[in-house]
């Protein structure tokens, strides 16, 4: 007889349910990229729980898009494409990282917002 699947182990199937598939994004979006909420003069209509509306609690606090994968428990790539879908409609906003002008504290700073997402996976 066999067991039933424990409630405890992550499915693999569903988090590609909530791309449909998709395993690319539309917008650029670098893995130490901070993203942040925007005002929106729509609110989203979502039921509770929805990941989507998860993703713009936790943007209020510009996370990468690492550091959103690891607080969802979704795989990076799936993370990537429901980051992209939000920013371009118009629910978030890409922050760059740095350019090759950047500061000593601003290279500081990108290396402690990668080592905390590293951490959070």
């Amino acid at each position: 007889m066999d067991e039933p699947e424990s409630a405890s182990e992550p499915s693999l199937v569903r988090p590609y349910t909530l791309t449909a598939g998709r395993t690319d994004s539309r917008v650029h979006l670098p893995l130490e990229a901070p993203i942040e909420t925007l005002e929106s003069s729509q609110p989203p209509r979502w039921p509770a729980g929805d990941a989507r509306g998860e993703i713009l609690v936790l943007c209020a606090h510009r996370p990468s898009v690492a550091e959103i994968a690891a607080r969802l428990s979704v795989p990076l790539g799936v993370a990537r494409v429901l980051v992209g879908d939000l920013v371009t409609q118009g629910y978030l906003r890409v922050h760059t990282t740095l350019d090759p002008s950047a500061s000593s504290d601003e290279r500081r700073e990108l290396i402690g917002r990668t080592l905390r997402g590293l951490r959070a996976l």
